[in-house]
């Protein structure tokens, strides 16, 4: 019954401070973490021998790695092969040589102070990817770049999984021979692909879930088990085991069917840990534990920071991709905790490690905070870069914001020889369409200078396509305010936007993919089995009542509850036209007289 009560008490600890923590900013993995702290000996002493859950948890770091050799297709890798290799490298093996004379100076021995070096030099995957996607920043160059250096310390874990075992104390005395362990793994890369294909394929033609499920686990744990037992690592088996199945019809269901499991271990794995921080070192030794902590993310941060600067980035991409990958990550617990069994490392020194890692997480969203406060002065240092000079003779349409809809709209436009100018803050992005012959220039539409320059006030239509919903207002304003002759088209990324256009005094707007929208609606009734002129009256009806709600409900948006009744009439509403409508149709269908036949 006491493993069924820690169970639980470990669920509930992970419900409420894992979303908690996730909500703050701080990430999953912290949250585990302080659940972890929190049951454990150092909090309210649930749980007094974390390790027997760790050993279980562990199968977590498996299956991690397992879903990780899924998702490396040999193909993608090599599409990604110079930024991974480049930037990957050079983070990785600078400031892992920078740790590494580091930890020489503290007083390790070489062996201990490469894998600490080494380890430490390993950032969060699953803190950063996740953050940045928040951020809407993964597609931006620092981004990229970043998603490409973390995918290269990835697969760095693996080569130090594998050397862990080797230089152990422990490993002379298991017997276990390193050649005996390499021999294996080439034996299980050469006939693994076609074994587990056959294996798989099989397994398929029963079409049970719960037994591909079963082949999925029985895989990944059979080859950890196996590399584990030649004198390797478990975690290498998973990896490997993924690798082979990474290019076969498989991939896609293996990942769904392990990914419940894997996320699950991973928890009880984070918070296992948590439980084995020793807070006390905090209590007995503040100075060294936060030293240690600052010195390591000061390390990372301004190591990655003029590495960056030496091969041409900017000082601004090189301090973000600095404080966002400053951080230590979840790969070093693992890697820890492999140097403890092997006997790599002491005990107390693996102690302090972990903390100053859990401790580098905890800061990780202030250092992304402290980039955004130093990018923001620098913007509001900075005066805006002048706009283009605008041309001289007046166009008659007038685009704002030239991006994927109004470079469209722009195009039509010079089939038909109309005549246009497009304003675009995006510099590239102007540079581009100029290349193509298109008048596009650089400024800022939301300026009344920019507007004047661009001669608004001769046009006869202005086009707001701006992305950006704050901008797109502003530029609403100031074109009403300052050129009411001028006839405004919108572009509305969604209904609330749409009302805060209709406030500003636009009639004609468009929501962007309510059009889009209409005609996949249309489709899928085509799918269902109704006729193209059913499924389009349907559409039609649905179109025309919407557009009417909008004008009503512009009024109500302010107020949410006010809102949602409308809503909801107007749906009884809607549903009771299209049955008339359709019912009325119908019975003109019947009650038409037959076609006359051959004469």
């Amino acid at each position: 019954m006491q493993s069924v009560a820690t169970f639980a008490a470990l669920l509930v600890v992970a419900v409420f401070l894992v979303p908690f923590f996730k909500r703050a900013g701080l990430g999953t993995v912290l949250g585990y973490l302080a659940a972890g702290v929190l049951i454990g000996p150092w909090g309210l002493r649930v749980v007094h021998d974390p390790a027997n859950l760790l050993h279980t948890a562990e199968l977590g770091v498996v299956l991690l790695l397992f879903i990780i050799g899924l998702e490396l297709q040999p193909s993608r890798l090599w599409a990604l092969r110079k930024p991974v290799i480049g930037l990957g490298g050079l983070q990785f093996f600078g400031v892992g040589a920078l740790l590494i004379g580091a930890a020489r100076l503290l007083g390790l021995g070489w062996a201990e102070a490469i894998l600490a070096g080494l380890a430490l030099a390993l950032s969060s995957t699953a803190f950063v990817l996740p953050t940045l996607a928040e951020r809407r920043e993964l597609h931006s160059r620092y981004g990229r770049e970043t998603f490409a250096i973390l995918l290269f310390q990835d697969l760095m874990v693996i080569p130090l999984l594998a050397l862990l075992p080797l230089l152990g104390a422990k490993s002379a005395d298991e017997g276990v021979s390193p050649v005996i362990g390499l021999a294996v793994l080439a034996v299980v890369v050469v006939i693994g692909r076609p074994v587990l294909d056959i294996v798989f394929r099989h397994v398929s033609r029963i079409d049970s879930r719960e037994m591909f499920t079963a082949a999925a686990l029985a895989t990944a744990l059979g080859l950890a088990l196996l590399l584990e037992a030649s004198g390797l690592s478990m975690s290498l088996g998973a990896f490997v085991a993924g690798v082979l199945l990474s290019d076969s019809d498989f991939r896609h269901e293996l990942e769904g069917s392990i990914a419940p499991f894997q996320g699950l271990l991973m928890g009880f794995f984070f918070i296992a840990v948590g439980m084995g921080i020793n807070l006390g070192m905090i209590l007995e030794h503040p100075i060294e534990v936060m030293g240690l902590t600052v010195g390591l993310v000061a390390i990372k941060g301004f190591g990655l920071y003029a590495l960056r600067r030496l091969v041409g980035a900017s000082a601004k991409v090189s301090r973000m991709q600095a404080l966002a990958l400053a951080q230590c990550g979840e790969f070093a617990f693992v890697l820890f905790g492999v140097a403890r069994k092997s006997a790599i490392l002491p005990t107390d020194v693996i102690e302090q490690l972990v903390l100053a890692v859990a401790l580098s997480m905890a800061i990780a969203p202030l250092l992304l905070i402290v980039g955004d406060r130093i990018n923001a002065k620098e913007a509001a240092a900075q005066p805006e870069p002048q706009a283009d000079e605008m041309p001289h003779e007046a166009s008659t349409v007038v685009i704002a914001g030239f991006g994927r809809v109004g470079q469209i709209i722009g195009r039509v436009l010079r089939l038909r020889g109309v005549r246009f100018t497009a304003l675009d803050k995006n510099r590239e992005e102007v540079d581009t369409m100029r290349r193509f012959g298109i008048n596009a220039y650089y400024g800022n539409a939301a300026h009344l200078a920019v507007l004047d320059a661009a001669r608004v006030g001769e046009a006869k239509i202005f086009v707001l396509a701006i992305d950006d919903i704050e901008t797109s207002l502003r530029c609403a304003e100031l074109v009403r305010k300052h050129f009411p002759q001028v006839q405004v088209v919108a572009r509305a990324r969604d209904r609330f936007h749409a009302y805060r256009l209709m406030d500003l005094g636009v009639v004609l707007l468009m929501r962007e993919t309510f059009k889009s929208s209409l005609d996949m609606t249309c489709m899928i009734f085509e799918a269902l089995g109704k006729s193209p002129a059913s499924a389009r009256q349907i559409v039609d009806r649905f179109a025309i009542h919407d557009h009417e709600l909008l004008k009503r409900e512009q009024a109500l948006y302010h107020d949410e509850s006010q809102l949602i009744q409308s809503a909801k009439e107007a749906h009884e509403e809607l549903a009771a036209l299209l049955e008339e409508e359709l019912s009325a149709t119908a019975a003109q269908t019947e009650i038409a007289p037959p076609p006359p036949g051959p004469a």
